[in-house]
C-alpha cells in the first residue's frame, strides 16, 4: 500500500464544526447544510479567514481533514467546502473509503487522529477540536476549540496561536508578540 501524503510533514488536524464555524450542522436532502436552533445567526466557515491568517507564518503546514463531513459528504466534497487559501493545504482525511465505516466511527476522535498520525508519520502534527477525550501523551498537540465560538473564542485563538508555534516553530510573524488578526 502506498504510504499517505505527509509523511515527514508538519500536519494541522482540522474538524469543521465547533471549529471553523457553531458545531450545531445538519445535513438535509433536500435542504443541504444548515445550522439548528443553537447555531442559529452563525454561518458555514465562518472561522476560516481567521485559521488562514493565524496559519499565514507557517507556509509548509499541511491540513488533514479530521471532520465527519468526510464520511457523509466524501473527501473531495468536503475538502471543496474550505476556501482556496485552506483547500490548497489539505492533503487527505483520517477516514477514507477503505477503511470500515463502522469501525471507524466507533473510535473518538482522538483515536481517529493518533492511528492518522501512525500511519502518515508527520514530523510534527496538532489538531483543532471540540471534541474531548483526548489521551494525556496527546495534549501538547491538542488545541481545544469552543463548540459555539470554534476558533474565534479569544482563549481557543491564543492556545492556538501557542500550540502552532510549539508544535511547528516558530516564525518571525508569530513571534512579533501579538500575532492576532482583526486586533
Amino acid at each position: 500500500m502506498k504510504p499517505p501524503k505527509g509523511r515527514g510533514a508538519k500536519v494541522l488536524y482540522l474538524d469543521y464544526d465547533g471549529v471553523l464555524h457553531h458545531e450545531d450542522v445538519w445535513r438535509h436532502p433536500r435542504r443541504g447544510l444548515y445550522f439548528g436552533a443553537e447555531g442559529a445567526g452563525h454561518t458555514l466557515f465562518e472561522n476560516a479567514d481567521l485559521l488562514t491568517q493565524l496559519l499565514v507564518p507557517y507556509p509548509d503546514v499541511f491540513i488533514v481533514l479530521s471532520t465527519s463531513w468526510v464520511r457523509s459528504l466524501r473527501y473531495s466534497h468536503a475538502k471543496s467546502k474550505l476556501p482556496p487559501n485552506l483547500k490548497s493545504r489539505v492533503i487527505g482525511a483520517t477516514f477514507h473509503t477503505r477503511m470500515n465505516h463502522g469501525a471507524f466511527a466507533s473510535l473518538t476522535r482522538a483515536q481517529q487522529v493518533l492511528e492518522d498520525v501512525q500511519r502518515r508519520q508527520p514530523s510534527a502534527w496538532a489538531a483543532v477540536d471540540d471534541a474531548l477525550g483526548w489521551p494525556i501523551e496527546s495534549l501538547p498537540h491538542f488545541i481545544p476549540s469552543d463548540p459555539a465560538a470554534g476558533i474565534a473564542d479569544p482563549k481557543v485563538t491564543s492556545d492556538l496561536v501557542i500550540k502552532l508555534r510549539l508544535n511547528f516553530g516558530s516564525s518571525e510573524s508569530a513571534l512579533g508578540g501579538n500575532f492576532y488578526p482583526n486586533a
